[in-house]
């Protein structure tokens, strides 16, 4: 197999030890990225390192919404790779399954801290570190959930509808420097989101026009492209990845 050349660019990806975030390493690991990458499990957060590639990818153990573990995180991925080019926040949680009126307070606490003050920690941290001196992207991991009504986990919907929130108030507070975009992904097939497809993947499936689930590397291109060149003149979206399902909306 043939060595990627570098491209000169390092991320940071956080919650990238399996799933959406994962997809979303190897694809910029791919593309010759040098990559940092976060996780609760540091067992599984040396696999994903050792299966990205450890002379390109490091990993920083720790909760997303831990400052001190945000911090440490930054400080790592500067002492390795000197620069810290694009974030893309994909750490999340949803404990919760029901409806939001009978919702224990504390537990929509977390989900706020993990999917929303988690990316804003981060985002601070790299504009201050690299981004805003130097330029670069972030990219925020929200979901369609975050777009229309998400019954039975409406904090998490609620959440990524700040996320998405988020994403346009960083992207006009950081231009003309950096870049700030969204994806909002529909049912990918992770370990996170098998609940929602597990046992059941040809009826799930039925409903999206392209026929299928994502896959966490359908997320990996996505933001690819939106850290890339190619996106130089896109900031402040929020770009569904979907499998054509919002189609649906309003039919029958």
């Amino acid at each position: 197999m043939t060595a990627v050349e570098l491209s000169g660019k390092v991320a940071l990806v956080t919650g990238a030890s399996r799933g959406i975030g994962y997809g979303v390493a190897e694809a910029l690991v791919a593309r010759g990225d040098r990559v940092c990458i976060t996780g609760r499990n540091e067992d599984a957060l040396k696999e994903a390192v050792d299966r990205l590639g450890a002379d390109r990818v490091i990993g920083v153990a720790g909760k997303a919404h831990d400052e001190a573990h945000q911090a440490v995180a930054v400080e790592r991925v500067m002492e390795a790779f000197g620069r810290v080019d694009f974030l893309v926040n994909n750490a999340g949680t949803n404990p919760v399954f029901g409806p939001i009126a009978d919702m224990d307070l504390n537990v929509a606490r977390k989900v706020f801290e993990t999917n929303v003050l988690s990316a804003l920690g981060f985002a601070q941290r790299t504009w201050h570190a690299w981004q805003k001196d130097n330029g670069g992207a972030i990219v925020n991991i929200a979901s369609v959930a975050g777009l229309s009504p998400s019954p039975f986990i409406a904090a998490y919907g609620v959440s990524k509808a700040a996320l998405i929130n988020l994403t346009v108030q960083l992207a006009h507070e950081f231009a003309p420097a950096v870049r700030v975009n969204a994806i909002a992904p529909a049912v990918v097939k992770t370990k996170f989101a098998a609940a929602l497809y597990e046992g059941r993947e040809e009826e799930a499936a039925s409903g999206y026009p392209l026929g299928r689930l994502g896959v966490p590397s359908d997320i990996g291109g996505a933001a690819s492209f939106l850290t890339s060149e190619q996106s130089g003149w896109v900031t402040g979206q929020t770009l569904v990845v979907d499998g054509g399902v919002f189609l649906n909306a309003g039919v029958g």
